[in-house]
């Protein structure tokens, strides 16, 4: 009925000179309704609105299935939200929705974020030298090969710093090594991400955790902790503090009617191809529906789509351990899965989130 409807409103319109134009704004009205205002829950408040799958028109039939999925595959913790709201909330053992736990590597789209706000502030810019916050022998490279390296670059993972040293994560000046020129060469540096943090500590002035804090974590009702643990500086939460930052990606970096990062510019550029090195690739998002991608801790390039059943315009932060933060525009969707890795692979992408795609397109299609 509903089509013969759309379709009997589309003759009228034909039929009174409305042109091919028109058509095309109406219908892309029409697709932009698909998706509700956002819901923000309150920060000082464990109140969280909920949406049933009943209520949507998805399939309650696969929501066990996709349930029985995550548990097999060594889930904690899975929540996803559609337009602000949960829809599905998820705890398997002894995990509870209190209990914190390390985002890996996905947490390097917390420090993005911050690098963001802290350029929005003028307190630094992308296309500075590192050198210039780090000071000069930070590294075993030359006092030149180190001015040549960027804030842009540890952003985008093309330092040109040798990847092969004996502990990617180090960040002491002996592991840093000249391998290629800045920018010709995209490869997974963990000690070049690591290094942005002292970055925007002597960019901003204060500790970096207090400026996240500030600027990000408490304004958005995060409950979270930035640890050390061996070179890496973890950040360990509440899924449900993963999904308040996933719905400030979904409203690009508004929660609610407070402004988190006021450049657009900057926020469009993180969560979209940042360099042709490797396209599936943003300031430390993945990016979903690409032509080809790289992964980490290997030199090949692969074709295809990143995921291949997830929405091409999904980008993610993805953590060791299949720790997932996806957003999905087109869809108003937020999803978080915390875990231990589904498989043997310790690697922040692995063949489980196509696989949980496949289950979860059996629920929200």
């Amino acid at each position: 009925m509903h089509r013969f409807l759309l379709f009997t409103f589309f003759s009228l319109l034909i039929i009174s000179g409305c042109s091919t134009d028109q058509l095309d704004d109406t219908e892309a009205l029409e697709e932009n309704n698909e998706n509700s205002p956002l819901y923000f829950p309150p920060i000082d408040s464990d109140t969280w609105e909920t949406s049933t799958i009943e209520e949507l028109g998805w399939n309650k039939e696969s929501e066990q299935l996709l349930y029985d999925f995550l548990e097999t595959n060594s889930t904690d913790a899975f929540i996803l939200l559609k337009d602000g709201k949960i829809v599905l909330e998820k705890y398997f053992g002894d995990f509870t929705a209190s209990r914190s736990h390390s985002w890996n590597s996905a947490a390097k789209t917390l420090t993005s974020m911050t690098i963001g706000i802290a350029q929005n502030e003028g307190l630094l810019s992308l296309d500075d030298s590192s050198a210039l916050y780090l000071g000069n022998g930070w590294s075993s490279m030359t006092t030149e090969q180190e001015n040549n390296i960027t804030i842009r670059h540890h952003l985008t993972m093309t330092t040109g710093m040798d990847y092969n040293v004996d502990n990617n994560f180090c960040t002491d000046k002996e592991c840093f090594l000249y391998k290629n020129e800045p920018g010709t060469y995209w490869y997974y540096h963990q000690g070049a991400y690591t290094k942005l943090d002292d970055i925007i500590t002597a960019a901003v002035g204060q500790s970096y955790i207090d400026y996240f804090n500030n600027r990000i974590g408490d304004k958005i009702g995060m409950e979270g902790i930035w640890t050390k643990v061996g070179y890496n500086n973890l950040y360990f939460s509440n899924a449900r503090s993963m999904a308040r930052f996933g719905l400030l990606n979904l409203n690009e970096g508004v929660w609610n009617n407070t402004v988190i990062i006021e450049d657009k510019d900057y926020f469009n550029a993180a969560t979209n191809t940042s360099q042709d090195l490797n396209e599936s690739y943003g300031y430390l998002y993945w990016l979903n529906g690409k032509d080809s991608y790289k992964l980490p801790s290997t030199e090949e390039q692969f074709q295809g789509k990143l995921i291949p059943n997830a929405p091409d315009d999904l980008y993610a932060g993805l953590g060791a351990f299949d720790q997932k933060l996806y957003i999905v525009p087109s869809k108003n969707l937020v999803i978080v899965r915390f875990g231990d890795a589904a498989d043997t692979s310790s690697l922040a992408f692995s063949s489980f989130d196509n696989d949980l795609w496949e289950a979860l397109n059996k629920v929200i299609n």
